[in-house]
């Protein structure tokens, strides 16, 4: 499937049904179960967006773009189910990073390190140290 055809099944995706789906409880048993899977650097910015979405100054229209691609990222129904080898979780990673560029502005350093601290918090001090391998710095 070329990215084309990946960007308009994403358009073609019921965003008020993922929204629906969302649960910070959801989302937590999703990390944790899956972070193998998942892979660190998706659940990071997965948690960027969490944390912008408690944010007072994020709009509600991205708010609800985040609610639905972290719904989505919940949800067992997928354009490609996340129990398929290497392609399972692409789609997953398309919807954060479309959210990611609605959210963009409003990710900030305070906003990084609430998502850093969670990533400590559910994993430890080595996925940290994974994760600025990762990025190759320490944000």
């Amino acid at each position: 499937m070329d990215e084309k055809s990946k960007e308009e099944e994403l358009r073609d995706i019921d965003v008020e049904k993922y929204a629906k789906d969302y649960s910070e409880e959801g989302l937590w048993t999703k990390i944790k179960d899956n972070v193998s899977s998942i892979g660190l650097k998706l659940i990071y910015k997965a948690l960027q967006l969490f944390y912008v979405a408690q944010s007072p100054n994020c709009p509600m229209k991205v708010k609800a773009g985040i609610y639905a691609a972290l719904g989505y990222l919940i949800s067992p129904i997928d354009l490609i189910p996340d129990f398929t080898p290497i392609a399972g979780y692409a789609d997953d990673a398309t919807a954060i990073g479309i959210a990611l560029v609605l959210a963009q502005v409003y990710i900030t350093d305070e906003i990084k390190a609430q998502a850093r601290g969670k990533i400590h918090d559910l994993f430890g001090m080595k996925a940290l140290a994974k994760l600025d391998e990762g990025e190759g710095n320490k944000e």
